[in-house]
């Protein structure tokens, strides 16, 4: 019978989601690769207990993550049903709908059909009653955003999802749907997009700029890049890395000379700071206080450890953010 640590709350920080009540921890652990069906249960146990035990409260899945498709929510139902129940109420427990999840019209994008359905599936997978935060996972370009939000006012009014969030919006849709919400009485208070050092899509496209000044929290995905920032492409592709064995995500075509140069050049830059690459990414993220939570993925409790470090690492100052940049290309 799994018993938390003790001291787990003891070196985590946890930051205000915008401008809300709700808080999370600086690192929550993603769900999106290594919780599905060619996973083991025990080391998706381990890497569960590892994060909790180290003050990750916040579990992030969505209802295609896998694979199979819904199976890294079924997984999690079984380990909080059998091993985590106990402390449900410490945990932030999210998951999404958007994406093409069952045959036919209602299985995708962003109906008030398609959500709730999706919604109530999940629910079922992971054995709760309700989730935290239910997130409208892509911007839809058929269905009018009004139906999209009164979808998730309507889950949250009905009690299967405390909080509502977006994902991979841009900036001006996420202020319209912020307007509705409002407007609805609907406690929207977070966004979900890809960030690191090597996607800068949301400062771009309005989101960031957007999300702060709304007084929106930000939880980045893939802050480590896939695995470039990792310093596992340091020498190359690795035989047993995701680029080799998977490539549906992450390709050789991304892994260019000029890619390598520039990750080598990074690495250099976290040496001299005593971190290790990954490390130096997730400082980058979290820099300037607009980010709430970087999502980071592990198939080894072991990663989770050593990503936990960057909590540690001192602030990067004006001339490491510049070299950070020029290095980019900047």
């Amino acid at each position: 019978m799994y018993t938390a640590a003790g001291d787990r709350y003891g070196t985590m920080r946890y930051n205000r989601c915008g401008q809300s009540g709700l808080m999370l921890p600086a690192v929550s652990l993603g769900f999106w690769h290594n919780f599905g069906d060619t996973a083991t249960m025990e080391t998706m146990r381990r890497l569960c207990f590892t994060a909790f035990d180290h003050g990750i409260t916040h579990f992030d899945l969505a209802n295609n993550y896998g694979p199979e498709p819904g199976s890294a929510e079924r997984n999690l139902g079984t380990i909080l049903r059998e091993d985590l129940r106990a402390y449900r109420d410490e945990l932030i427990i999210s998951t999404k709908a958007g994406y093409e999840m069952w045959a036919g019209p209602y299985g995708n994008w962003g109906s008030r059909k398609s959500l709730l359905a999706s919604l109530d599936q999940s629910l079922r997978r992971l054995g709760l009653d309700y989730v935290d935060i239910f997130y409208h996972h892509r911007m839809d370009p058929e269905t009018p955003l009004e139906e999209t939000m009164g979808a998730l006012q309507q889950a949250v009014a009905g009690g299967k999802a405390l909080y509502a969030g977006l994902s991979n919006y841009d900036g001006p849709t996420m202020e319209r749907a912020a307007r509705i919400l409002s407007e609805l009485h609907c406690p929207f208070v977070i966004n979900q997009n890809r960030y690191s050092i090597f996607d800068r899509t949301i400062e771009k496209n309005g989101l960031k700029a957007g999300a702060q000044a709304a007084g929106k929290g930000i939880i980045a995905f893939s802050p480590l890049a896939q695995g470039l920032l990792t310093g596992r492409y340091l020498n190359g592709i690795p035989a047993d890395s995701r680029i080799a064995t998977d490539g549906r995500f992450l390709k050789k075509e991304n892994l260019t000379g000029e890619k390598l140069s520039q990750i080598r050049a990074l690495h250099e830059l976290a040496v001299s700071r005593g971190e290790s690459l990954s490390q130096l990414a997730l400082s980058w993220v979290m820099r300037d206080g607009a980010v709430t939570s970087v999502l980071v993925g592990a198939s080894r409790p072991e990663q989770i450890v050593e990503n936990l470090r960057f909590l540690q690492s001192p602030p990067l100052g004006r001339e490491e953010l510049e070299r950070i940049d020029a290095i980019c290309g900047l």
